[in-house]
């Protein structure tokens, strides 16, 4: 009686690398054999997503523009006022602020969308407030005010 079912047999083959089953000849090799399936990945090897939405449609019937609130007016001719003051160009004041000069401009135009920290800035660095009720009026030293 021979023990034919704990016996195995192993043959050696050279393992494939991922490499390997990339290759024109292996995939060319597979097709041949009907093992090579196909499917085009959606956006694939790229971040763009350009499925349709749920809401698209609500978003469509929506009506309401919605806009980034801008910088007003007032704080506009305030900054415009308070720089000629100073005497200093739009460079100038970017370069004291720490900012690029087209931020300085978009303030100064009214196309800025409001920055808490920038604004700031530029009141400490001009002497006079931009802002609130007080604006126009120079700023009170640190710790003096009441």
């Amino acid at each position: 009686m021979s023990n034919d079912w704990q016996t195995k047999e192993v043959v050696l083959t050279k393992r494939t690398t991922a490499k390997d089953r990339k290759s024109n000849s292996a995939i060319n090799q597979a097709q041949r054999s009907g093992n090579l399936n196909v499917e085009k990945k959606f956006g694939g090897g790229s971040n763009q997503q350009k499925s349709v939405q749920k809401n698209t449609a609500k978003l469509d019937a929506e009506t309401e523009e919605l806009k980034h609130e801008k910088v007003s007016k007032d704080f506009c001719t305030c900054l415009r006022e308070a720089r000629a003051a100073k005497g200093l160009t739009q460079k100038d004041l970017a370069q004291k602020i720490n900012e690029k000069p087209n931020v300085v401009a978009e303030y100064e135009s009214g196309k800025a969308i409001p920055n808490n920290q920038v604004q700031s800035k530029m009141e400490r660095a001009l002497g006079i407030r931009l802002r609130g009720k007080d604006a126009g009026k120079p700023l009170q030293p640190r710790g003096k005010q009441k």
